[in-house]
């Protein structure tokens, strides 16, 4: 990278874009952006860094898709794959306008953009015959049952009494496709939006073509895997706690400032990290950092600079 900056992969939360709780109004969805951006802010003032954004679209294609259910009569619905491209371009112009508007307030002379990011999987992947990532509402069991009569979807019950949500696969990314044009955008001093949701997930076929595939790649999965073929000196993961535990949220429960690899693996072999939130952040983190010998860091925006500083989050090292 120009001028000896060191170049951060950033995979931003939920909450960043849309907090679980709220409707998905695109009032909602501003409010959510505009503070982000604001949090954001210090990192962008300075000029130690290029920086790539990634993020989530889990409230995001939910809505999507029940928006589909519910016109299904009138509009035919589109397949995940088309439905991850539509929320990339929708999450990624609120971020990308909130941003813009924040560098406008506080003077700085900075441009993001978004960029559609195709990310390749192996049509043979395991994850295509275990589904088991949940997307989209939650039903009744008669709707489910409704739903099968017509629908060749698989269903999970919710283990705390939910419901029942569709689960499709969550095959591992193996290269980003867009990589050369995000490296040379950074390059130029541009804050990439990329990998949005995970990315669109594509194959090769039979005629080597590329084609959509029915199924969500892990952001943070994807996230890794972006900062891995950028061979990034910091991949950054921002969730809602400002770092790792064991035991969270019971008496015995321990902090991880620090963890070498050999922690790390062994903590998740554990299941100290659950699979619904930490664990494949962790494993993410772990990834890197095996691959790349560079260091990952996991915490919550509010911590940002000091997590790059070393004072705070839970940093994963070789």
């Amino acid at each position: 990278m120009q001028n000896n900056k060191k170049l951060l992969v950033i995979a931003l939360g939920g909450n960043a874009l849309l907090d679980s709780k709220s409707k998905g109004t695109i009032e909602e969805r501003e409010r959510a952006a505009d503070i982000t951006s604001e949090q954001l802010i210090p990192l962008f003032k300075s000029e130690d860094y290029h920086v790539i954004l990634t993020h989530g679209n889990g409230p995001q294609v939910g809505n999507l898709l029940i928006q589909q259910e519910e016109a299904a009569t009138k509009v035919p619905p589109m397949p995940l794959d088309v439905c991850v491209a539509e929320t990339q371009g929708e999450i990624g112009y609120i971020m990308q306008k909130a941003m813009q508007n924040a560098f406008d307030r506080h003077e700085i002379t900075k441009t993001t953009m978004t960029l559609l990011t195709q990310v390749l999987v192996d049509e043979n992947d395991h994850a295509f015959e275990n589904l088991s990532k949940p997307v989209g509402p939650y039903y009744s069991a008669d709707q489910t049952r409704a739903i099968l009569a017509h629908k060749d979807w698989k269903f999970k019950e919710d283990p705390g009494g939910k419901g029942y949500r569709r689960v499709v696969a969550s095959p591992k990314p193996i290269k980003v496709l867009q990589t050369g044009i995000i490296k040379d955008l950074t390059e130029q001093g541009y804050i990439v939006i990329s990998v949005g949701g995970g990315g669109i997930p594509v194959y090769y076929n039979k005629n080597n073509e590329l084609a959509g595939v029915e199924a969500v790649i892990d952001k943070d999965l994807a996230s890794s895997q972006l900062a891995l073929d950028l061979k990034a000196d910091l991949f950054v993961i921002l969730t809602n706690v400002e770092q790792c535990y064991i035991n969270f949220n019971k008496p015995n429960e321990i902090n991880l400032r620090d963890m070498n690899l050999d922690e790390a693996q062994t903590y998740f072999d554990q299941g100290h990290f659950s699979a619904g939130s930490m664990g494949p952040k962790v494993q993410s983190a772990i990834e890197f950092v095996q691959n790349t010998g560079n260091s990952a860091v996991i915490t919550n925006i509010e911590n940002l600079m000091n997590a790059l500083e070393g004072k705070a989050g839970t940093i994963i090292h070789q």
